[in-house]
């Protein structure tokens, strides 16, 4: 019997109502007895040549709707299985060709280098000769990158490259081979290419071999020094979507906090006087340097917030309190907050499964779940983000 799939799994399979399961499957397709899958109204043709070949995109076969609805059940359902609802904003999804930081692989065989996103669940490269989640600008630099890494990688490397305030910062983990010819090389491509940076990193640390002018970025109007293969929000409308809901959430306050600060997307973007803690010596130092030189009012601490969370009687000092921790999520850190008095707090998650616990912590602690915002900036993938605003 043919069924009608109705939603896409966390991880990109569509899914009928009694369960059966189809790779790149959109919701409204029909699954045939025999696992065939017949196209519906939410189903697009992808428009790049490497899907579903290259791990870069999960989910082009889906329409904005449908990938929409996908960010938003991801969210729901982490959220539901923890006993919480919350009202849910319609996502703001980054356009095609806006990701300003991208991994990628390079590997050189018998004179050939294959440049690209990896195969899912494989470390065969797939060599990209179209991307349609890159800028334009990242991508322009395969095809020049490609030369130089025929004459100088030696076997495989993972190459971060990131758009910066002086053009393109490329950290190369991998081994490059040595000579006057080989710097020279390097010389001329960064300067014909828009290289601010290129870094190498052989296992010990990167090593810079190019930067003609201090590296920054600009986060809230002031330019932070931007240490080699540093993170980043992936594209500037997702970083926009995520700041507006944190200034949102936060209001006008006079003194707040930001955890797991980074390099400051959040900090620099709230009002008043901020105190920023970050595990991150190179980050929380640079955030330090760029917000002492615009002369904002910034205190930023090197500080393990999983090993040394603030106290709840350290977070009853701030108005509002904004956290962004990595993929695992803040138990720890969470744990004071719901045990102090904040009155607000926002949360910028890159995981909803541990976001969902994590809110639930809180909320046991005394908070309401007011609103949360999905942000979906690495279109196409199964990757899912948000803000939310929780009170007291």
């Amino acid at each position: 019997m043919s069924e009608l799939i109705v939603r896409v799994a966390a991880r990109g399979d569509g899914v009928t109502a009694d369960g059966r399961h189809a790779a790149f499957a959109a919701p409204g397709d029909t699954l045939t007895p025999d696992n065939l899958v017949i196209p519906g109204p939410h189903h697009q043709t992808p428009p790049c040549r490497h899907f579903p070949l290259c791990g870069g995109c999960q989910l082009q076969h889906l329409d904005d709707a449908s990938y929409a609805d996908f960010l938003t059940d991801r969210i729901s359902g982490a959220l539901a299985a923890q006993g919480l609802t919350a009202p849910l904003r319609p996502p703001s999804l980054s356009p095609e060709r806006t990701r300003r930081r991208a991994a990628l692989h390079a590997e050189v065989k018998g004179g050939a280098v294959r440049l690209g996103f990896s195969e899912p669940a494989s470390h065969a490269i797939v060599d990209v000769q179209e991307c349609w989640i890159l800028t334009p600008a990242l991508f322009a630099v395969l095809a020049p990158l490609r030369k130089l890494l025929a004459r100088a990688l030696k076997g495989r490397a993972r190459l971060h490259l990131t758009e910066v305030d002086q053009g393109i910062d490329l950290l190369i983990e991998g081994k490059l081979a040595e000579g006057l010819a080989i710097a020279e090389g390097i010389t001329a491509f960064c300067g014909a290419h828009g290289i601010a940076r290129l870094a190498v990193d052989d296992g010990i640390g990167p090593e810079t071999r190019w930067e003609p002018e201090a590296v920054t970025i600009t986060l809230g109007g002031v330019a932070v020094p931007f240490p080699s293969g540093s993170f980043l929000q992936a594209t500037r409308e997702g970083e926009a979507s995520l700041v507006a809901a944190v200034r949102e959430a936060v209001g006008a306050v006079r003194v707040s906090a930001d955890l797991f600060a980074g390099l400051g997307t959040l900090a620099l973007s709230l009002p008043g006087k901020v105190y920023a803690a970050e595990a991150g010596r190179d980050a929380i130092f640079a955030l330090k340097a760029g917000a002492a030189q615009a002369g904002r009012a910034v205190f930023a601490e090197h500080r393990d917030l999983f090993r040394r969370p603030l106290t709840s009687a350290e977070c009853d000092r701030f108005e509002a309190i904004v956290l962004d921790p990595p993929r695992a999520g803040a138990r720890e850190q969470v744990t004071q907050l719901a045990a102090s008095k904040v009155p607000v707090i926002a949360y910028v998650s890159c995981n909803p499964s541990s976001f969902a616990r994590d809110a639930e912590i809180l909320c046991k602690g005394g908070c309401t779940l007011d609103w949360v915002q999905p942000v979906g900036q690495f279109r196409w993938s199964t990757h899912a983000e948000l803000a939310a605003r929780f009170s007291r």
